[in-house]
């Protein structure tokens, strides 16, 4: 199978006022995903000290748990996932990353989660830039820094990767929840 869904950084340090009412939705798109046997890959952003963002950014999250830890409904997806990627980067395209695409043979990436405007585009566009296609789940993606954050994220994302390259879950999979079809 030539499809990978890409969840972005679902920790508990991400989940906010803004965020939190998309974890119902990944959740809902990872078990239905799932279902179809298809792979599942989760990142991880971690912030090691000395890192740009402490350097550049002054800021040092996301050290330790629980802040940098996968969300609790998420979890038990992770831990029978094809991959959980740690990363040190806005991007999942790690070493590790990379890897896994040559291994597995991926053409496509589903991508899904937190932040729209920075990890979720990133990934994207580099996804587009290494031939991979990418496809946001727009529904299924969400970032802290509000509403028109993630609306900027998207209108450049369909700037950079094509605005067919924006779905929603009922696009990817269909409305009817007992039969996912990708």
């Amino acid at each position: 199978m030539t499809e990978v869904l890409v969840v972005v950084d679902m920790q508990n340090g991400f989940i906010t006022a803004e965020t939190a009412s998309i974890v119902p939705t990944v959740v809902d798109l990872v078990e239905r995903w799932e279902h179809t046997g298809r792979d599942v890959v989760f990142t991880r952003f971690l912030n090691p000290p000395g890192s740009p963002y402490e350097r550049l950014m002054h800021w040092t999250g996301f050290r330790s748990p629980p802040e940098n830890e996968l969300i609790a409904e998420l979890a038990d997806h992770a831990a029978r996932s094809f991959a959980v990627v740690d990363k040190a980067r806005y991007s999942a395209f790690t070493e590790e990353m990379d890897k896994l695409v040559r291994l597995r043979k991926w053409t496509e990436f589903v991508i899904c989660g937190i932040a729209t405007e920075m990890c979720v585009l990133k990934t994207a566009v580099d996804a587009f830039e290494r031939g991979v296609r990418p496809q946001i789940v727009t529904d299924a993606s969400q970032t802290y820094a509000g509403v028109a954050a993630h609306e900027a994220g998207l209108t450049l994302a369909a700037r950079l990767i094509g605005s067919e390259q924006l779905t929603t879950v009922s696009s990817l999979l269909g409305s009817d929840h007992s039969s996912a079809t990708v």
